[in-house]
């Protein structure tokens, strides 16, 4: 790398001049790194971008990503994105996603696997929502057993201690293919 490198949280362009493109972020003032890599700025596009020497996924508002349940809060769960509309990524960028308005006591659990689409980018957070059909678990265990689950309307019931418990399925869940999935 040469040494005009940029770093996460380094400022790029000021968001009154330049958006924020790839691998970058808006803070509400400035436009910041989102990774290692050089400044790449836009003048036609007017976008202010990091170009990465190995290609880190970061991805965009509208996108669909499948990840693994890291932390789960009073009103929101924490994701490490493992797939970005469909394609596998390295990168373990972590999102979070709001569960306040959802009138389910476990929306998910640690290392439930979950598709999301992301809402937004804020003050270097990614967020995203759980909400549509076809969004929530693809794959889960027993809470109690750790057994095979089967889906019963809006809850999960283990095919080995028959606990039933409630969560935000996807209308794909039990698809063992969901890696092809595409939002």
């Amino acid at each position: 790398m040469s040494e005009n490198a940029i770093f996460p949280g380094d400022k790029i362009a000021s968001i009154e001049e330049y958006e924020a493109g790839e691998n970058a972020f808006d803070d509400g003032d400035m436009v910041r790194a989102a990774t290692v890599g050089e400044k790449d700025i836009d003048k036609v596009s007017r976008t202010a971008n990091i170009k990465h020497p190995k290609l880190l996924s970061i991805p965009k508002v509208g996108d669909t990503i499948i990840g693994t349940v890291v932390a789960v809060m009073s009103s929101m769960i924490a994701v490490s994105i493992d797939y970005i509309n469909g394609k596998p990524t390295t990168s373990k960028v972590e999102c979070v996603c709001s569960t306040r308005n959802l009138r389910i006591r476990n929306v998910a659990l640690v290392n439930d696997i979950v598709t999301l689409k992301i809402l937004s980018h804020l003050n270097g957070t990614i967020h995203a929502t759980i909400s549509e059909p076809g969004l929530g678990i693809l794959f889960t265990k027993c809470r109690k057993c750790g057994g095979k689950v089967v889906p019963m309307r809006d809850a999960i019931k283990c095919t080995d201690c028959a606990w039933i418990d409630e969560r935000k399925l996807s209308s794909n869940f039990g698809n063992s293919d969901f890696v092809n999935l595409r939002g």
